[in-house]
């Protein structure tokens, strides 16, 4: 049956047969039979289809969050049983907003050096598709912002509030100063994070009440691409202080902090909400409060 259900999991968040039949390294028509004989086992039509996926039924979107508890349970099951044979083991998947990627290295090697035997796949993401990537069990956990947008049910631990920087050429007339004020940046050239990433839409705000059009010539999902066309010569950008020194540490550019910072949006590590979580996740959220403390 859980095979069956990872099957059906897999359909719903592809949207598409050969998709899902891909991600799951089997065949179409093999992944076609498993999700007939789910559908005669429990005696409903879970997805609407005719010469192609057509979307849930509504008696597939209830067994959709049945399949999410029964496959999450299952898995921790799996964990828990390896964790009391062999210690902890296995590979913790973590999507992370890029502006945090500095903080996922660090918990990531405190963890290594705990539980050696334990993996990790670290993914840059928006907060939103961090979410949905938890809802739909392609990842163990996540870091992202906690007091900015609704989180949902999530276990959190807080980890650092954010501040920001500017990062310039030496050469530019900003460079140098002990702080820049935010109205400051009216009529720069901005190169910025893209409108899909919470970061982007906090710095609109700050930008905007300081009466500055928030508009960046030049967007990117990547950090490193920001601070390269800060390289370039000629364009700002505005960063969380962290990541903004560690990208800019050994160039030839001038980090300054942002005036008028009042407290700044919470990032933490987050994680689905389950009393207990398995043992290795579990270990991640406590190496995660030791690093804060």
């Amino acid at each position: 049956m859980i095979d069956k259900l990872e099957m059906f999991l897999a359909v719903a968040k592809e949207g598409h047969f050969g998709r899902a039949a891909r991600t799951l390294g089997i065949t179409q028509p093999s992944l076609s039979a498993g999700i007939k004989q789910l559908e005669e086992s429990l005696g409903v039509l879970l997805i609407f289809r005719g010469s192609r996926y057509g979307g849930l039924t509504p008696e597939g979107q209830s067994a959709l969050v049945w399949a999410r508890r029964i496959v999450g349970d299952a898995r921790q099951l799996k964990d828990e049983m390896r964790a009391t044979r062999h210690g902890l083991s296995g590979r913790l998947r973590i999507a992370v907003v890029p502006t945090a990627l500095t903080w996922a290295a660090r918990l990531a090697a405190r963890y290594g050096e705990a539980h050696p035997n334990v993996g990790f796949t670290i993914l840059s993401r928006s907060s939103v598709q961090i979410l949905q990537m938890i809802e739909d069990l392609q990842v163990d956990a996540g870091i992202s912002y906690l007091d900015n947008e609704p989180l949902g049910k999530v276990s959190a631990v807080p980890l650092y509030d954010e501040s920001y920087a500017l990062v310039a050429p030496r050469d530019h007339p900003l460079a140098g100063q002990a702080s820049v004020a935010w109205s400051a940046l009216d009529g720069q050239r901005l190169c910025l994070l893209t409108p899909d990433m919470q970061n982007r839409r906090i710095i609109n705000r700050r930008l905007t009440d300081a009466g500055v059009s928030p508009l960046a010539m030049v967007e990117s999902n990547s950090t490193v691409v920001l601070v390269s066309q800060v390289l370039a010569g000629g364009w700002l950008t505005i960063l969380p202080q962290d990541i903004a020194g560690f990208l800019t540490q050994g160039k030839p550019l001038s980090l300054m902090p942002m005036e008028g910072e009042g407290p700044g949006h919470a990032v933490g590590l987050i994680a689905p909400w389950r009393e207990p979580h398995t043992p290795v996740l579990e270990a991640l959220l406590t190496e995660a409060r030791r690093m804060v403390r």
